[in-house]
């Protein structure tokens, strides 16, 4: 099956979300939202409509949760995801609520950061961590959906040994390569070993390691960072993905649009 490449595309509270999609050739997103307040039956069928009008399909759904949320080393482990105590009861309740719009897009899964995943399998926190992540799996699993987890916060192991302490049959990975890098977590090509048969979707993103260890890295057009895109392809091949590649810049304005355009054709170069 031939990977299809696609593009971030994030849900407004009314009006059309496929218009980048279709500004850059593109025929497939990923649709991102962090409001639960607009994920309604009545969007979910606005959407479709757009998505059938325009010919752009939707991979999954990747569904945010309330702040806060501080995207570094220091204060990630404390807000970041289901993990932190404090904020857990009340994003999953969040995340619940996209399961029902989910099934409602068509979409076959839900995708989110779970936060720093405890390392330790002997750490009572990994263990509330394997419960919680289970109770929103079979959550999903009841609207015929999968729940696949983004990587950035955890080491490929960590992540592999989650999935198969949950068990619930319907997890996946949306890999981001960028996110191993940046956290300092882990080379993405060498992690496939580890857990390629769970990638799902891919972000196609990239980056350089911290050289500041209080810092993250820095994220970088795609093909400028350290992901070696065509060996990554290439191996992502090899282990059997036949998944999306979704573009994601984390910057904004025309170099975010430049870099998106200039990925589009990079990747057409690796995937043929």
């Amino acid at each position: 099956m031939k990977n299809d490449i696609g593009v971030m595309a994030g849900l407004p509270d009314s009006g059309g979300c496929f218009g980048k999609v279709s500004d850059f050739g593109l025929t497939c997103c990923q649709l991102s939202s962090r409001k639960a307040e607009i994920w309604t039956d009545e969007r979910a069928a606005e959407v479709r409509e757009e998505s059938e009008t325009t010919g752009v399909r939707m991979t999954a759904l990747w569904a945010g949760w309330p702040p806060p949320a501080k995207w570094n080393l220091l204060e990630g482990p404390e807000t970041l995801g289901i993990v932190p105590r404090k904020y857990r009861d009340e994003r999953v309740a969040h995340l619940k609520k996209a399961g029902p719009f989910a099934r409602a897009l068509g979409v076959p899964a839900v995708i989110t950061h779970l936060g720093f995943i405890p390392e330790n399998p002997s750490d009572p926190e990994f263990a509330g961590v394997v419960d919680t992540v289970r109770e929103l799996a079979e959550h999903y699993g009841g609207f015929g959906l999968e729940f696949w987890f983004e990587t950035g916060q955890e080491t490929p192991v960590t992540m592999l040994r989650l999935i198969e302490s949950v068990g619930t049959g319907n997890l996946g990975i949306n890999l981001d390569p960028a996110n191993l890098i940046l956290y300092g977590r882990g080379n993405p090509v060498d992690a496939l070993d580890v857990f390629g048969r769970h990638v799902r979707n891919v972000h196609a993103k990239d980056g350089l390691y911290p050289t500041d260890p209080m810092k993250l890295g820095t994220e970088v057009k795609v093909g400028e960072g350290k992901v070696n895109f065509p060996v990554f392809v290439k191996r992502l091949t090899e282990v059997g993905f036949t998944g999306e590649y979704i573009i994601e810049r984390e910057i904004s304005g025309e170099k975010q649009r430049q870099d998106i355009a200039a990925t589009v054709e990079y990747l057409k170069g690796l995937i043929g």
